[in-house]
């Protein structure tokens, strides 16, 4: 052995070491700026400029560190750590934050902490039974089931149309842009928008659109979110503006693939383009209007945001989500709230999966 081999032998434990240090150090660092984000008296520009230098430059950071401390190591070694190294802290972070309280959900729904001032007590189903009990829960589910017919039912029906229709205007790219603008805005933004829209009247002036046409024909302004239970169908509206452009692009690219040929040959045996719609079109595009249908069911498994903005609830218009949201941070009844959300984790599972399995299909 030379006098560079030894030399090189005798330093890689310094460096090792050193990585060791310097990757605790790092880790230090991040526990820190955690603890100091949660911190209500933190000005918010410190609190902006940590998450901004730890969150890019610490992550950029330890990934170079981890590197060089992995490249001290023997080859066989080195190579077979190597890629667990680059996909470890996105396992840490699905594990911190996604399968640890799935199981802590999971664990607290067997118990009630109505009682004993928050302490969990009487393990058992009483939760879960509860709440299939509770007439309220089951107004919630009857709401989720008209929320799943409706929504994935019109704004994939009406993107699908919108996608076939544009296909064959020159100014296809302004009209899906303008169709697509929605998505652009969140669930809140477009509840607030749709909150104007329904608004019975503010300080005795009418601002709703809906009534200023009803009282502009004559008749009497109506709290259209209070009439039952056309209100729900009014809240599953807002849903189904926002979601059908994303329906609209997706089967517009599984039109788009439709051969040309095909299309031709249908028009030259004499075929109407609504036959070629129904007979040619919707089964060449059906494996994608099977994902964009079970994305959008689990979107509306889980929706919360609507609801919440526009009536929080109220005149029978709850969902599950939302009741979950009422049960564990207003009523503090954490256990009731837990079974909820466990209970929308289990109904949201097999479509995902399903989902997950069309997609590599495809």
């Amino acid at each position: 052995m030379s006098d560079t081999d030894s030399t090189v032998l005798g330093k890689r434990p310094v460096q090792i070491g050193l990585s060791i240090l310097a990757v605790f150090a790092l880790v230090v660092i991040f526990l820190w700026s955690f603890n100091f984000m949660r911190e209500d008296e933190a000005p918010k520009f410190l609190i902006a400029a940590v998450a901004l230098i730890v969150g890019v430059g610490g992550i950029w950071a330890l990934y170079l560190t981890m590197d060089n401390l992995v490249a001290q190591l023997p080859i066989r070694t080195r190579d077979f750590l190597r890629p667990y190294v680059f996909i470890l802290p996105a396992l840490l972070v699905l594990g911190v934050f996604i399968v640890y309280p799935a199981i802590r959900t999971l664990y607290v729904s067997f118990f009630d902490y109505t009682r004993g001032g928050g302490i969990p007590t009487n393990f058992g189903l009483q939760n879960y039974i509860s709440v299939f009990k509770d007439p309220k829960t089951l107004i919630a589910i009857r709401n989720n089931l008209l929320w799943l017919i409706f929504v994935p039912l019109f704004a994939v029906s009406i993107g699908l149309v919108i996608a076939v229709l544009v296909d064959r205007i020159r100014w296809e790219k302004f009209a899906k842009a303008l169709i697509f603008l929605p998505m652009a805005i969140s669930f809140v933004g477009a509840s607030v928008i749709w909150r104007f829209m329904y608004y019975r009247a503010l300080f005795g002036q009418q601002i709703g659109l809906l009534n200023a046409i009803v009282t502009a024909l004559g008749g009497e302004a109506v709290g259209w979110l209070r009439v039952e239970p056309w209100n729900n169908f009014l809240l599953i509206v807002i849903m189904i503006w926002l979601q059908t452009g994303f329906a609209m692009v997706i089967l517009s690219s599984a039109v788009k693939g439709v051969p040309a040929s095909l299309l031709e040959a249908s028009r030259i045996d004499g075929a109407s383009e609504f036959r070629i719609f129904f007979q040619i079109i919707i089964p060449y595009v059906s494996s994608t209007i099977l994902t964009v249908t079970t994305t959008l069911v689990i979107s509306v498994l889980k929706i919360f945001d609507i609801v919440f903005v526009m009536t929080s609830g109220q005149f029978n218009t709850d969902v599950v989500a939302n009741m979950m949201y009422n049960q564990m941070f207003k009523a503090g009844n954490y256990g009731r709230g837990a079974a909820l959300a466990v209970i929308i984790f289990v109904a949201v599972t097999p479509i995902m999966i399903r989902n997950i399995r069309n997609m590599n299909k495809a």
